[in-house]
């Protein structure tokens, strides 16, 4: 590391409070931000990187979910069904990390996040749908509900469709999340905001709500390999606590619209990452 040791573990834990607090706004985990910073930014091994960007994702989840679920914006009826997808998934990309060459991962994935761009662009903050237009299955398993929407004072009553294409979604965003160490929400979010048309705010508090499990199904499988490190791990998860505590907070304050932005900004940075690593240079 450039830096001494003291002054190192300091900026990794501000950069951590950064990435905590988008990561609980976007619903991201802020995996997007822990990987590049400790790689690019400290020379860290691109092991090392993923281990403490697992356990950041988990800080994420604990910091911003029990904000969210308290006040009644994360949907936990989906959250639990779409979770058994997600965490077969995330079993599944431990498992195979070491049999798979990450170049084609990293375009693969850079190619998705393009048409999430696309997909969530196209679509308006309000467009999602009322609770009458729901599909039957969703309706068989009571997903519809509401959330209260503070920066508009009101309560919002949404809808939910289309169950079967976001478990197919939800189990590629867990096998990905696992394989790149990056938080599985870059999926999660637009799968329930484009296929299943949640409100972006119930996405991503719902999503936050998830990918504690996720990252706990496969961080048993990276400690056993010895790729977390308590001095790196420690300051990076207490940096993201921190930061989703923060962003918990700013999320439910903050318009729709304005989170939607944010996210396709983020999403776009991450899309751009990955084909850098896919196409040029090592991964």
């Amino acid at each position: 590391m450039p830096f001494s040791p003291e002054i190192s573990l300091l900026l990794i834990f501000l950069g951590s409070v950064v990435a905590g607090t988008f990561g609980a706004i976007l619903g991201l985990g802020g995996g997007a931000i822990v990987v590049p910073m400790l790689t690019m930014g400290f020379g860290v091994p691109i092991h090392f990187a993923v281990g403490a960007s697992i356990v950041s994702v988990i800080a994420t989840s604990s910091g911003a979910a029990a904000a969210y679920v308290r006040d009644r914006i994360t949907n936990i009826r989906v959250a639990m069904l779409m979770e058994v997808a997600t965490t077969f998934g995330a079993l599944l990309g431990a498992t195979l990390i070491s049999y798979i060459e990450p170049r084609y991962l990293f375009g693969l994935f850079g190619l998705v996040m393009v048409y999430s761009v696309a997909m969530m662009a196209k679509k308006r903050s309000s467009e999602s749908i009322p609770p009458e237009a729901s599909d039957g299955l969703s309706v068989k398993l009571k997903l519809p509900s509401s959330y209260p929407d503070f920066a508009l004072n009101k309560e919002v009553p949404y809808g939910v469709r289309n169950v079967p294409p976001a478990l197919v979604i939800m189990f590629f965003a867990g096998l990905l999340s696992a394989l790149l160490g990056i938080g599985s929400g870059t999926l999660k979010v637009p799968a329930m905001d484009v296929a299943m048309h949640l409100p972006i705010k119930v996405s991503t508090a719902t999503s936050n709500f998830m990918m504690g499990v996720t990252a706990a199904a496969s961080a048993a499988v990276y400690l056993t390999r010895g790729a977390i490190q308590p001095y790196l791990a420690a300051p990076v998860a207490l940096g993201v606590l921190v930061g989703s505590w923060i962003g918990a907070r700013l999320m439910v304050r903050m318009k729709s619209l304005w989170i939607r932005r944010l996210f396709l900004v983020v999403i776009a940075v991450v899309a751009v990452q990955m084909a850098l690593k896919a196409f040029g240079g090592k991964p």
